[in-house]
């Protein structure tokens, strides 16, 4: 089963209608946008910017969180940026006898051992902080390679493809300076293709300058709940509502939960999704009387 855990969501709106709860501010329900697994460029990316979704007049926005396998219900205030790159390297084809200069052989492996260099240098990082959690550090992964004709042609071209998350510390200029940096050393012939490359989005403050965070925490603390606070590993709508200025929280209620994301059996046992409605519920109330 593949889901998306947002069915507490409108069952606790529900519940707040059927306990009569009186709000100050309007609510609105979204958790349906139908390609937000795909990225959301057709939906949320776009709705932001239309007159229908500003005439709702959003101050704050609650999207998905993820499950906590201890006690700690996790909070999300922040999103890594995704850029998804493929290196195109060209140089000289010809027989697979020859020991030919310039080839796109020698260039591709010059770039990849740069990117994985850098991974390495963010694992390590990582795995010296027991502190850190993935989404602190910034991930590069080699997706996929293309490239080449038969076994005995040396190619024209080959091209690597590299997943990147970078973290929210990382300066985008710079970063795409050094990635320029190892292509220049690789040699001539070498271009950039960006399938993806998400702007930095300032995250979500989680301090008493933010009314909603302080309405968000006032309530949990009154249930007694421990928050964790971290950055998402991944991309949820979140980013799109944060980067036209909107504050957004990813939280999901679920705690002592394994974290299956689109595996095999991922569940949610009934007494953690029925005491989520509840969570719910009184974080909706407090919010929406800011």
């Amino acid at each position: 089963m593949d889901v998306v855990p947002v069915f507490e969501f409108p069952r606790s709106s529900r519940s707040t209608l059927l306990l009569s709860v009186v709000l100050s501010l309007a609510t609105h329900l979204y958790p349906y946008l139908y390609d937000e697994e795909i990225g959301g460029h057709d939906g949320m990316e776009k709705f932001v910017e239309t007159k229908e979704f500003k005439a709702l007049n959003v101050d704050f926005a609650l999207d998905e969180g993820m499950a906590s396998p201890n006690d700690d219900f996790i909070v999300y205030n922040g999103e890594r940026s995704i850029w998804q790159i493929h290196v195109h390297c060209t140089g000289q084809p010809g027989h697979g006898s020859l020991l030919l200069p310039n080839t796109a052989g020698e260039k591709i492996r010059h770039v990849i051992n740069r990117f994985m260099d850098y991974r390495e240098e963010q694992k390590k990082i990582l795995d010296s902080n027991p502190k850190l959690t993935i989404g602190d550090v910034t991930t590069i992964n080699l997706t996929q390679l293309f490239g080449g004709v038969q076994s005995n042609v040396v190619p024209e071209k080959l091209t690597a493809v590299f997943d990147i998350r970078l973290a929210v510390t990382v300066n985008h200029t710079e970063f795409e300076a050094m990635i320029n940096q190892w292509c220049k050393e690789a040699g001539e012939g070498i271009t950039l293709e960006y399938e993806q490359k998400n702007t930095y989005v300032e995250c979500t403050k989680i301090d008493g300058t933010n009314p909603y965070w302080v309405a968000f925490k006032t309530a949990t603390d009154e249930m007694k709940l421990k928050l964790d606070c971290r950055i998402f590993p991944g991309g949820t709508d979140s980013r799109y509502i944060r980067k036209v200025g909107i504050p957004a929280i990813g939280f999901s209620p679920m705690n002592h939960t394994p974290v299956l994301l689109h595996d095999h059996d991922e569940f949610l046992e009934a007494g953690i999704f029925l005491k989520g409605i509840d969570i719910y519920v009184k974080i909706l109330t407090s919010i929406a009387n800011v």
